[in-house]
Parts: structure tokens; C-alpha cells; sequence
């Protein structure tokens, strides 16, 4: 990865000898982005794609999107 220019964003575990250095802000970016997509998998619509249109599936993942961004966890 190094190599390639790819910086790491996950933290190393924390028994780990040699602390691996990684970027926070990052991280919570990611994590949040992986947060949503548990999220709209929880729609069994989503999840299983039963839309099999390109546009139709986008059109329910928008639709599962603004509900889950209005409606309180």
C-alpha cells in the first residue's frame, strides 16, 4: 500500500508492538459511511435487490435514504 500512496485509516489494534500511524478524521468518515450502508441494508428491499433497473433500484435507495435521514433511531 505504501507503494501505491494508499495511507491506512484503520487503527491498529491496540496490543500491537509497532503502532501503525493512521488518520483520524478519516476513520470517522468511513466509519459513518459504513454506519449508513448497515443502514439501508436493513431495508430487505435493498439488501436483496429486488429492483433489477438501474434507475429504480437509485430511486429506492433515495427513498430508504431521506426515510432514514427524517425518522429518529
Amino acid at each position: 500500500m505504501a507503494e501505491r500512496g494508499i495511507a491506512a485509516c484503520i487503527p491498529s489494534k491496540t496490543n500491537r508492538k509497532a503502532h501503525i500511524p493512521h488518520d483520524t478524521a478519516l476513520y470517522r468518515q468511513r466509519h459513518r459511511i459504513e454506519n449508513m450502508f448497515g443502514k439501508l441494508k436493513d431495508w430487505r428491499r435493498i439488501h436483496t435487490r429486488y429492483d433489477r433497473c438501474a434507475h429504480t433500484f437509485m430511486s429506492a435507495i433515495c427513498i430508504a435514504a431521506t426515510v432514514i435521514f427524517w425518522l429518529p433511531q
